[in-house]
């Protein structure tokens, strides 16, 4: 990607999608839409009984005739979603990620986590490692807690720059940096975009089987932050085996490497967003503790966001009218999303309608019967890591194969839980090594570093995280998690 592109990209909301990639998305979608009205002309219809909670009861499928939807259902479906059963929760979802886009833009936009980020640094400038293990946490938490990823990517150039402060190289930085936001977001505990949806779609809570996850997501902490510091221990015995070496020496000689001086403006910023994060974290905390509003996690977080966001916003911005300005670029930003999950909806409305969804359910549960649900749950892991090649929005995803997932999993004898945990990691850590991730590009392409170079530092780190997610689902059937 050209610099000049980059810098475009930089002046936008970073919660834009790529056109190119929204594109992809929308083709495959649209394609798999019509694919399931065409298949409806093949396949018969047929249905399970389902218990109290909606889950499918194994071995009462029952198989009518073939009868295909008509094709101006198909075509009207993306939005006919919005008068469905399923109308509440897309446009909950859809409202959700609007606000949080919007107040996650509002809050790069005034300066919030740079100045977080930015203090917390200063404060341990002298301790090399701890800084690196300080900030490789704060991106892991935010991406775990709040989901939040390509927001916190517009902090790369910040981190870079502190970490070459620091006699450090690029790599470093972009390490800390993407792989802490999107490991975290992968290692989720309560990301309201995977483990959030996910078990609204489930029906169970959001603390229902967090404390693995609490575990996953210290392993995780653990091994990208000892894979940091033994690149550190390396590059501080002989700076010249970094892989950016050259180009570090370069940014050194034209970069002002004490860029960041706190003033009495940031310390009203630090106080107002710190709050601010304390807040959702509590909220959080309630959601998932308080089993009375757990199913009102969507509209509270939103809400608190948008309240708290507007708040904290007047509070440090003198031009009151960019809080509405900042606010409304984030959301728009996001409207691309709302597109595409009224798209993934609307494959499970057409399937529902022509009565052939409860056939295919039937038909994978036949194909894994037999197999043993290790077995199963790798085969459910692998298909989302396909899907994750074309789809990276993590609701669009959630939309369109957790309401078939569920319930033959559950057919198969495998809890939410275990399903849910499985989609957390499916859908994020393979965006660090992806080639058709357009965050992990724009990263890239924003810290100068090759996508070769990239894979060369961190295709290890993969092949063991990979091997490490796996195991953690065999543990997690193994134990009936």
């Amino acid at each position: 990607m050209k610099t000049k592109e980059t810098a475009k990209v930089k002046e936008k909301s970073f919660s834009t999608i790529n056109t190119r990639s929204f594109i992809t998305v929308l083709i495959l979608l649209f394609a798999i839409l019509l694919a399931s009205g065409a298949i409806s002309y093949f396949v018969p219809q047929g249905s399970f009984e389902r218990d109290e909670d909606g889950m499918i009861i194994n071995g009462s499928y029952e198989q009518g005739e073939v009868n295909g939807i008509a094709p101006w259902r198909v075509l009207t479906a993306p939005f006919r979603v919005f008068a469905s059963d399923d109308a509440l929760t897309i446009i909950m979802i859809s409202i959700f990620l609007l606000i949080m886009s919007g107040v996650f833009n509002l809050i790069e936009k005034t300066g919030g986590i740079r100045v977080i980020l930015g203090k917390t640094v200063r404060s341990f400038s002298s301790k090399t490692n701890l800084v690196v293990c300080i900030t490789l946490l704060f991106f892991m938490l935010f991406g775990s807690f709040f989901g939040m990823f390509e927001e916190l990517v517009t902090l790369l150039p910040l981190v870079v720059v502190f970490m070459l402060s620091m006699k450090l190289d690029t790599l470093t930085g972009v390490g800390i940096c993407m792989l802490g936001a999107c490991f975290g977001f992968s290692a989720a505990i309560t990301n309201p975009f995977s483990v959030g949806l996910a078990s609204s779609i489930a029906g169970t809570y959001v603390l229902d089987g967090a404390w693995l996850r609490i575990v996953f997501f210290a392993v995780v902490y653990i091994l990208v932050g000892g894979f940091l510091l033994a690149h550190v221990a390396k590059i501080k015995k002989d700076p010249q085996k970094s892989l950016t070496y050259a180009i570090d020496n370069e940014k050194r000689a034209t970069l002002s490497l004490d860029s960041y001086e706190e003033s009495e403006g940031d310390k009203k910023i630090f106080k107002v967003f710190v709050i601010f994060f304390a807040v959702q974290l509590v909220l959080l905390i309630l959601i998932a503790s308080v089993r009375a509003i757990s199913g009102l996690a969507i509209p509270l977080l939103s809400v608190s966001f948008l309240v708290g966001g507007i708040i904290s916003g007047l509070l440090v911005t003198d031009k009151k009218s960019k809080v509405a300005s900042y606010m409304l670029s984030g959301a728009l930003s996001m409207l691309p999303a709302v597109v595409l999950i009224a798209l993934a909806s609307s494959v499970k409305l057409v399937m529902t309608e022509s009565g052939i969804l409860d056939t295919l359910m039937s038909g994978v549960i036949d194909f894994l019967d037999g197999k043993n649900k290790f077995i199963s749950i790798i085969l459910v892991y692998a298909l989302i890591l396909f899907l994750q090649i074309f789809i990276g929005s993590a609701s669009a995803k959630i939309i369109l194969i957790m309401p078939i997932i569920l319930p033959i999993c559950s057919a198969l004898g495998i809890s939410p839980n275990v399903v849910i945990l499985t989609y957390c990691i499916a859908d994020g850590f393979t965006d660090m090594i992806m080639p058709t991730n357009p965050v992990l590009l724009i990263g890239l392409s924003m810290a100068n570093v090759s996508y070769g170079k990239w894979v060369r530092w961190t295709w290890k780190l993969q092949l063991i995280i990979f091997a490490l997610t796996v195991g953690l689902l065999l543990l997690a059937v193994q134990i009936g998690y």
